[in-house]
């Protein structure tokens, strides 16, 4: 099987050298543009392709890369923590489909971040292997698995869990997938909205004339901590922002530090 593999950050990092120790054939691959990468270089030195068979994922669509494409003949599509959305001219290249890993426990959270949102409205947390169709997210899934959210966890933390639990569930499902030991099941209707990039900015400026519950707060401020990124603010009274991070520490672990100090 000739897979064109889509990724970015440390998970598309790790699964590329991953599948590479398993004698995965790669016919290309794609990659986020130097404004939006992470581990690009990494990925790339991984797989150790010739620059025909490395693609700008801004440009995947272009019809000189669906054409350089079509040449690599792959057979499977697959998208690990990649981007950007693959348009039907994209998938019928594949012959196998396109597979793509998704950080939520599908329906709920389909689109960007899912690890804020599912502390923000108290879903389901997890991760998913799933088929992609022409919509986000809704292909049938292949295989999932739930990730416990703690009160402690930050925006931060509970994005981590779900890197560990998306390799983990990948490196479980993919021997079976290539057998063919797998029979995909239907997604159920969406549960929720397909959140986008730009739905942060909705919820990140605190209203200090507004009442908040103190778990929409403590849940806003805590989803929203993920150093380096600023999250959640206020505006003072000359109406610079001020950013708030917050650190939760469960009584046991405090108990604990105490006894070490």
């Amino acid at each position: 099987m000739r897979i064109f593999y889509m990724a970015n950050n440390l998970v598309g990092w790790k699964l590329a050298q991953w599948l590479k120790e398993q004698g995965v054939e790669f016919a290309g691959l794609a990659l986020h543009p130097a404004s939006r990468e992470r581990y690009a270089t990494e990925i790339r030195e991984t797989l150790a392709l010739s620059d025909d068979q490395v693609f700008d994922a801004a440009h995947l669509h272009d019809p000189d890369s669906l054409a350089r494409l079509r040449a690599l003949e792959p057979d499977l599509g697959l998208s690990v923590y990649f981007g950007f959305i693959l348009k039907p001219q994209l998938l019928r290249l594949f012959p196998d489909g396109a597979i793509n890993l998704h950080p939520s426990y599908l329906p709920y959270n389909r689109g960007a971040n899912p690890n804020v949102w599912s502390i923000i409205d108290g879903t389901p947390a997890g991760v998913t292997l799933h088929y992609i169709d022409r919509d986000i997210d809704t292909g049938d899934i292949v295989a999932q698995e739930r990730v416990c959210v703690r009160d402690t966890d930050t925006g931060q933390t509970l994005y981590r869990k779900l890197e560990q639990a998306s390799m983990d569930l990948f490196q479980r499902a993919w021997p079976l997938l290539d057998i063919g030991a797998i029979i995909p099941r239907p997604q159920p209707p969406a549960v929720g909205p397909t959140r986008r990039v730009r739905d942060l900015a909705a919820i990140d400026e605190i209203d200090m004339n507004r009442q908040y519950t103190g778990r929409e707060l403590i849940d806003l401020l805590r989803a929203r901590t993920f150093a380096p990124y600023p999250g959640a603010y206020f505006r003072d009274a000359d109406g610079r922002k001020i950013y708030i991070r917050v650190a939760l520490l469960d009584e046991n672990d405090l108990e604990g530090k105490r006894e070490q100090m």
